[in-house]
């Protein structure tokens, strides 16, 4: 009898063993119950990136409630597929950059929206006005309905806007810089030599995108230059864009929401109250005849 319960302690304290080792597997390596939750956890972070624009490695431990090094892997691979883009830090997502199209195909894009929104930027044109057009396509229209404005200045680093105006209209200024071919505007430092000079009523500018975080963004940095070191010469910066930009981000900054003073637009945006609070008035462009 003392041998059979020595023997069933023995059994006892193995069986016993055997849990401990069960539980000591899990807590060393959490790991093992994370790979059945990795493409969940892959989606969630996905959403967080694309949701909240640039996003601290930290931030997404915390959201996440998952390890350093497990974030990284799983950056490292949606970086792979071409859903982020890796920074210093954190990551940026990449499923709601805009890659830029040729201007005539840009023309054609929602041109009804484009002709109401420049019709109510005329509005805010007054006779004895130095105003600037940057070279959007929606600008585009607005230079279009000045054509026989005669008490006007005009200052644009637009050649589409120039071609338009030239010899008729307003009276015409064309910056210098590096032509852009895409966009067919000049661009760079050399656009500041001018633009450091001039004194703009209004700026009329143009975006591929917009967004409440990221503000306006463009997808070559010499235009961005430009378009910043117009805003910044400018008493009032009206912003020209259409609801399909809102929330869309390019890859360079071309201006912060504390530089816009009007945003005309088609319809209502979901972060329309958040630009109220920050003093931009909001204009809603109707395409009611």
């Amino acid at each position: 009898m003392p041998n059979e319960r020595f023997c069933n302690k023995l059994i006892d304290l193995h069986q016993l063993h055997v849990k401990i080792n069960h539980i000591r597997s899990k807590i060393v390596n959490p790991e093992l119950d994370q790979k059945a939750l990795a493409p969940q956890r892959l989606d969630n972070l996905r959403a967080l990136i694309r949701d909240n624009g640039l996003n601290r490695v930290g931030d997404l431990c915390r959201w996440l409630k998952v390890s350093a090094a497990t974030v990284r892997r799983d950056l490292d691979l949606l970086e792979r597929r071409g859903a982020i883009r890796r920074v210093h830090g954190g990551a940026v997502s990449m499923e709601n950059r805009l890659d830029e199209s040729l201007f005539e195909d840009k023309t054609s894009l929602a041109m009804r929206e484009k002709r109401c929104i420049a019709e109510a930027a005329l509005k805010f044109i007054e006779p004895g006005d130095t105003i600037y057009l940057d070279g959007g396509s929606t600008v585009l229209e607005l230079a279009r309905l000045l054509c026989e404005r005669s008490n006007l200045t005009v200052v644009t680093n637009s050649l589409h806007a120039a071609h338009e105006l030239a010899g008729r209209g307003p009276r015409l200024i064309v910056i210098g810089g590096e032509l852009r071919r895409l966009s067919q505007t000049l661009v760079g430092p050399l656009t500041r030599l001018v633009l450091q000079e001039l004194h703009l009523d209004k700026a009329f500018m143009g975006t591929i995108g917009f967004a409440l975080k990221e503000g306006l963004t463009t997808t070559d940095p010499s235009e961005a230059f430009t378009k910043e070191a117009a805003m910044s010469q400018a008493r009032q910066v009206i912003l020209l864009a259409d609801s399909s930009k809102a929330g869309k981000v390019s890859f360079a900054s071309a201006g912060r929401w504390a530089g816009v003073h009007v945003l005309i637009t088609d319809k209502p945006l979901s972060f329309a109250s958040a630009l109220v609070h920050k003093g931009i008035k909001i204009v809603r462009a109707s395409n009611k005849k």
